[in-house]
Parts: C-alpha cells; structure tokens; sequence
C-alpha cells in the first residue's frame, strides 16, 4: 500500500487524519515538525506527503522548498494543509512546487479525493516513466551493439592482416589498412565520447551549482574555429560547393566548446542524411536576445512521428538506411540547448527538406566591428573558403 507522510505540528489535526488513513489501508509515518518531516521524508521516500503550512522552526514552504532541492525528493507529490485561503499564498505555493492545497477544515472525502488524485497521477508518471526508460533500453541494445562491433571489426580485421601478411603487402596496401583502421578508431572514439557527454549532462542536469555555472559562459558567435568545423567536414566528403553559410553576429550563452559541439553534431547530420550536389545552409539571426542558429538541408528528412521520438541512442530507419551513427548527435544538442536555456526546433518533410534550428539566448554586439575581426581573423583561410562567409547587413 502506498506510503504517506503526514507533517503536522497540531496533534489532534494530525491523529484525526492518521486515524482516518488509518481506516483506508495506507502505509502512515507522522512528523510533529517540518525539521522531522524533512528527515523522515528523505530516509523513508513516502509516495506522498501531507504537510501543514504554519509551523514552528521550519515551515510548510521552506520544508517543500528543500524537498524540490534534493533530486531523491523532489519528484514526492506533496498537498499542503492550510487554513489559510488567500489567493497569494496558494500562488506562492504552487510556483514552489506543491502539488494540492486543502483547507483546514476539511471534510473526510476531500481529504482521500485530493490523496487519490495525486497517487493515480503519479502512479501514471511512473508508468510513463518506465516505458521511456524500457524503450531506451530497447534502443541501447539495438543501436549500441551494431555502432562498437561495425569499427572494432574493422580494426580488428585490417590489423590481423597486417600483422600475418605484412611480408606480403605492398606500400600502398599497407597505408590503405592503416587509414581504415585510423578511421574506425576515430569513429570509436567519437561513439564512446558521445555517450559519456550524454551521461555527463543528464547527471549536471540535477545539479543546480554546476547547472548555473554552466549557463554563464558567453562566447562571441561566430568564431573562426566554428567556420572552420563546418567547412572541414564538408571538404572532406566533397561537399564545399554545397555549402552557403550566413552567420550573423552576437555574445551567445554558451562556451565555446558547447557550441562548437552543437555545430558539428548539425554540419554532420545535414551532411550524412543528404545527397552530393544538394543545398546545406547554415544560418543565424537574432530575435528578441535569441541566437537562433539553423542547418538546412535537402537529404531524407524525418516525418512528425519520428521528431516527436527523438532521443537517445535511436537511429530512425536503421535497416533501409544503415548510415553510421547512433542516433546521439540530435539528442546532445537537444539537451545541451535545453540546460543553457534555449531550445531545439525540428522542421521536415520527408525527402524534401530539414531545417533543424537551435535557440540559444544572447545578446548582439556592434555589427561591423565583428565582421571585419571575423575577416581579419580568417586572413590565412582560402579565397575560396572566405568568400562562402556571408555576414548579414
């Protein structure tokens, strides 16, 4: 049976009300005090808590204010009991996070409605919350298996044949099967980066200290060395040609290693899921102090289904279209757009055109002087390569 804690420093209201869930079944722990309460609800997890909001020492608010600070607590549904019923002090409890009010007094059936409301939709929360969490196991072993064993067989393959045939290859044969095995490490690499970066968020996501330092970084968008990441990637599938970059400039909200890790996630998604000789733009403006940093291309695109799928370790159509990949990229920018206060946008129609945009906050700075330092900057970068740099007057 579920498990309630009841905080409340009046005696006869608290053994009215355990005598009452008593007769209903429930699994009862009491507190006298919101100091107690507070111990009692982080040692023994309740399913839901029924606290007074006028207490000595420490109060309904600032009890519920600690719950929602310790990630093991903060998702307890919590019903304040008050006899007060001022609208302000129902909003102020409702921004902190309680999840009822009921008015002292209050009668038997108002008591278990309020109780059985709050349980049924947290039991469908957990429930929610399993099928996410078994689908994404379902993904992990789908997706993870294939991306290790496709370059650890390459390496393992090519390096076995250097090694018992070595006396028999030529130069070139050789260097072909080093580059190959360089490759597949590289793509190792990048995999195994890939998720470590996306425990490393999840984890930094119930953390309000690092959470905060996270998010007051700044970056002067664009850097030459953001440039340099789409070009490169292009360069080497032989795709310069398609590519027209509009970059407009402004302090963005992020550092730069954040950024520079959105940019080559999008660069290298356009480029993956669409064909040679095919569009890709790469644009940012500035709307009411947002960066809004778009990718658009012309490959496969997704439909409205898959979007609203999107998460981690999920590669959409792996069997018709086995490109490398996990399925990663989209949910790190996603995620990392989430925790510095932005967004990620997803527009596509399938086997037409994608336009995936990123929302960061920000704010713009003089526009001239960036476009000359961003020239200046890219004095050593080919003619060829600076003039597919168009800042926007």
């Amino acid at each position: 049976m579920n498990k309630i804690l009841v905080i409340e420093d009046d005696i006869n209201v608290r053994e009215n009300v355990l005598d009452l869930l008593a007769s209903e079944g429930y699994n009862l722990i009491s507190a006298e005090n919101g100091i107690i309460g507070l111990q009692l609800a982080q040692t023994e997890m309740p399913d839901l808590i029924l606290c007074d909001v006028m207490m000595p020492e420490l109060d309904g608010y600032g009890v519920l204010k600690l719950l929602r600070q310790n990630p093991t607590t903060a998702i307890i549904p919590l019903i304040f009991l008050t006899a007060k019923s001022d609208k302000t002090d129902f909003r102020q409890g409702m921004e902190m996070g309680a999840d009822d009010y009921l008015i002292k007094p209050f009668t038997r059936g108002e008591l278990l409605a309020a109780i059985a409301c709050r349980l049924t939709k947290q039991h469908t929360i957990h429930q929610e919350t399993q099928k996410k969490l078994d689908s994404l196991r379902n993904s992990i072993a789908l997706s993870l298996p294939h991306e290790m064993r496709t370059p650890l067989n390459g390496i393992l393959g090519f390096s076995q044949i250097l090694m018992e045939d070595s006396e028999y290859l030529d130069s070139h044969a050789v260097r072909e099967m080093a580059e190959s095995i360089y490759f597949s490490g590289e793509r190792l690499l990048r995999l195994i980066q890939n998720f470590l970066l996306y425990a490393e968020l999840e984890i930094l996501a119930t953390n309000p200290q690092q959470l905060q330092t996270l998010q007051s970084k700044i970056t002067k968008f664009p850097t030459l060395s953001l440039v340099d990441i789409i070009t490169d990637k292009a360069q080497k599938v032989g795709r310069q040609a398609d590519l027209q970059i509009d970059l407009y400039p402004c302090y963005v909200n992020i550092s730069p290693e954040r950024i520079s890790k959105i940019v080559e996630e999008l660069i290298d998604n356009a480029l993956k899921f669409s064909s040679v000789g095919t569009l890709i733009q790469v644009k940012s403006k500035v709307i009411n102090n947002m960066l809004v940093l778009s990718f658009m291309d012309r490959g496969r695109g997704m439909t409205a289904a898959q979007i609203a799928e999107l998460g981690a370790y999920r590669q959409f159509e792996r069997k018709l279209y086995e490109q490398q990949g996990s399925g990663l990229g989209l949910t790190i920018v996603k995620r990392l757009a989430e925790l510095h206060r932005g967004k990620l946008k997803i527009h596509s129609q399938p086997h037409k055109l994608t336009l995936i945009e990123v929302m960061l906050p920000c704010r713009e700075e003089d526009h001239y002087h960036q476009k000359a330092l961003l020239i200046d900057q890219a004095s050593d970068t080919s003619e060829d390569l600076k003039s597919q740099i168009v800042m926007s007057d």
